[in-house]
């Protein structure tokens, strides 16, 4: 993720773990996809052998070959094709090169196929190696990807009734560049495109907290959060989005959810705060606190549901924005 280093939390918060969170050190078995499973894709994409999952490397390649293999045995079926390449120019002066990256894109069409859709983004890059050390990237953002395939595998056994679409973007790191190309460039009318949900940093807090950011921005989905929040096995809060609010960071521009709200796009984004391994090379799946990112998926998921069961009154709501 390319946000921030958090100097003190503040959100307002609108849920608590109940009583059915495991304790601490237990492990938290889940009813609404493969708990293992999930784990085991985190380990694979935050391995060294990904080499830091960087855009336009052996290692990002070798890492959308996983999230393609992984889309498609979740039961997602490609719109058109799962892979929409697109090209930047990076770097400065002489070193100025030009870089592909590929975005995987998948969906659930659901029982309206042709009616509005969720897209559901993850960015699978992350920073490569630097002076010899891998950068794994496991929570940023390894957590966020292997979420999608718990999703995938979730509403492709028990479809929404609106389409979810689901897209793992590259180049996040340099500038939110596979995000844009999506919003430049969508499989489906931008207009049918109701709300993003973004995942990036889900999967390291010993504090049980999970974020939901976008609020600010659109209030009309502040109730359907309260609801997700009261039934969850993890703190959720809304906060981070209010811009020159004293003392606390401002999320809007740190991750994809921005590329969705400059087009007009709603968003919701789902994260933590940062800790010592953000952008660190100890950013590694033994690191990730493991019994907290399934009760996030989980969490996550919950909210993808209550966000399906109320499009019509959210796409409503943006019509009168």
């Amino acid at each position: 993720m390319t946000k921030r280093m958090s100097l003190w939390v503040l959100g307002l918060m609108i849920g608590a773990a109940g009583a059915c969170a495991p304790e601490r050190g237990q492990p938290a078995q889940s009813s609404a996809f493969d708990r293992s499973q999930l784990l085991e894709d985190l380990r694979v994409l935050s391995a060294d052998d990904m080499e830091g999952r960087r855009v336009g490397t052996d290692g990002g390649a070798k890492a959308r070959a996983f999230v393609l293999e992984r889309f498609r045995a979740s039961g997602l079926e490609p719109h058109g094709s799962y892979e929409q390449a697109f090209t930047f120019t990076a770097g400065r002066d002489e070193a100025r090169r030009e870089v592909t990256g590929v975005n995987v894109v998948g969906r659930v069409p659901g029982a309206d196929a042709s009616g509005p859709c969720v897209v559901v983004t993850a960015h699978y890059d992350h920073v490569g190696v630097r002076n010899g050390e891998v950068f794994n990237g496991a929570d940023d953002n390894a957590s966020g990807t292997a979420a999608l395939f718990a999703i995938g595998r979730h509403f492709s056994a028990a479809p929404p009734e609106h389409c979810l679409m689901l897209a793992a973007l590259d180049g996040e790191e340099g500038g939110l560049r596979g995000a844009r190309a999506f919003v430049e460039h969508p499989p489906v009318p931008l207009r049918s495109i109701v709300l993003n949900v973004n995942l990036d940093m889900i999967g390291r807090d010993p504090d049980d907290t999970l974020y939901a950011v976008g609020t600010h921005h659109y209030p009309w989905l502040k109730p359907y959060l309260e609801q997700v929040a009261a039934g969850a096995s993890v703190r959720l809060l809304m906060g981070h989005d209010e811009p020159g609010r004293a003392g606390v960071e401002d999320w809007t521009r740190d991750s994809d959810h921005f590329a969705f709200h400059e087009a007009q796009v709603p968003f919701v984004y789902f994260g933590v705060e940062d800790f010592p391994q953000h952008h660190q090379a100890t950013d590694d799946y033994d690191t990730i606190t493991h019994d907290f990112y399934v009760r996030a998926v989980e969490t996550i998921i919950e909210a993808l549901r209550v966000f399906d069961a109320n499009l019509a009154a959210i796409a409503a709501a943006r019509g009168e924005r």
